[in-house]
């Protein structure tokens, strides 16, 4: 059994002096595994994640751990209560704009400093520090900035802080409308297996601002640059966005099902002990992330979504099609949209009135299996 404990953590504040603060739980195993960091709902209207890090909970507190787990449901406090009448927004900052995730930082010039200094040190020593001159960054940038930082930039250091001081990161997330998918960095690929999701998108090494790339992007420079000088280290460093399905909606016997699939992922990397969870027998799809593609409507009017999320549309079916009543009796009111590949749609907006230009739907190009 493991060790439990709840913890309060402030990352900001309001106008009104109100602090804004979000639920942080641990459990604490023999320390003999790797630790894990798990974290839900930086989309405001992305909630499945904070049903499943409950199920987590449960599970958890009911297994023999062999590394340390930390869960953060409601990650991003203003994000998840920024309502637009029934709706949730919570993807952008709504002072400056910029996505919630897209925030997190990324030195690489931390990686020359533990090149120079520990070329031929031991790995563990190695580990030790690289963590630490990334702790000691984003601690700097936390309490020592003279111009100080947007309230975004804020809640998202003061979350990596805690992701740094793990070995495995998953950060929670949902789509508009879409099945559930995983985002997995190239070098990990074969642990995308374990998890019981059909979709993968597989990326590079290239940091654009989101949780997982400030985790694994680090680790990867630095396993890179140590090749370059002859030696192959294995950090045992991973990080995915794992993406639950649909927003706005919480279902707590498939976040259950989520758990689990987790835990297939966790058992794999010892994390926990004994032979419970098993990744399931599935076909496994993924593609490059250059082959993830962002079909944009073609026109403006009312969308019927047609191709159905993990089944291979073939080049000429109609991906939707839409519909123009302002030009029935004397045009076309339906418009078939088809596509000149071979596709896998993933997710699609989730509104059916669209203007010409809306990100339609997201399909793998290219796909190959598992």
């Amino acid at each position: 059994m493991s060790n439990f404990s709840k913890q309060v953590l402030t990352v900001g504040e309001m106008a009104s002096g109100v602090s804004l603060t979000i639920p942080v739980y641990r459990l604490t195993g023999s320390g003999e595994g790797p630790s894990v960091y798990i974290q839900a709902n930086i989309h405001g209207a992305e909630v499945q994640g904070n049903a499943v890090i409950y199920q987590l909970l449960e599970l958890l507190q009911k297994s023999n751990l062999n590394g340390n787990i930390t869960l953060v449901p409601y990650a991003n406090p203003v994000g998840c209560n920024h309502k637009n009448g029934e709706y949730t927004l919570g993807r952008f900052d709504p002072i400056t704009g910029v996505n919630w995730n897209r925030m997190y930082h990324f030195d690489e010039t931390l990686i020359e400093q533990v090149i120079n200094k520990h070329s031929d040190s031991d790995i563990d020593t190695i580990k030790t520090e690289f963590k630490q001159l990334m702790l000691n960054d984003i601690d700097n940038k936390l309490d020592h900035n003279n111009y100080g930082l947007t309230t975004g930039r804020r809640i998202a250091y003061r979350l990596q802080q805690m992701a740094l001081q793990h070995d495995i990161v998953l950060d929670l997330h949902t789509g508009p409308i879409s099945s559930k998918h995983l985002y997995c960095a190239e070098y990990a690929q074969q642990s995308a297996s374990y998890f019981n999701i059909e979709h993968t998108i597989l990326i590079p090494n290239d940091f654009a601002g989101a949780l997982d790339e400030a985790t694994f992007c680090p680790w990867w420079t630095l396993t890179e640059k140590f090749a370059e000088l002859g030696r192959e280290l294995n950090f045992g460093k991973e990080s995915f966005t794992v993406e639950l399905g649909s927003q706005e909606l919480i279902n707590l016997d498939e976040a259950l099902i989520d758990a689990q699939s987790i835990l297939s992922y966790l058992q794999h990397k010892d994390v926990i002990n004994g032979s419970d969870y098993q990744p399931a027998e599935m076909t496994r799809y993924a593609c490059y992330l250059k082959d993830y593609k962002v079909y944009y409507s073609p026109m403006g009017g009312m969308v019927d979504y047609l191709g159905e999320f993990g089944q291979i549309l073939k080049q000429g079916e109609p991906l939707a099609r839409i519909l123009r009543m302002d030009n029935y009796g004397d045009g076309d009111a339906l418009h078939y949209l088809t596509l000149d590949e071979d596709v896998i749609p993933v997710l699609h907006f989730a509104s059916a009135s669209v203007n010409q230009g809306t990100e339609l739907y997201k399909v793998f190009t290219n796909y190959f299996t598992l």
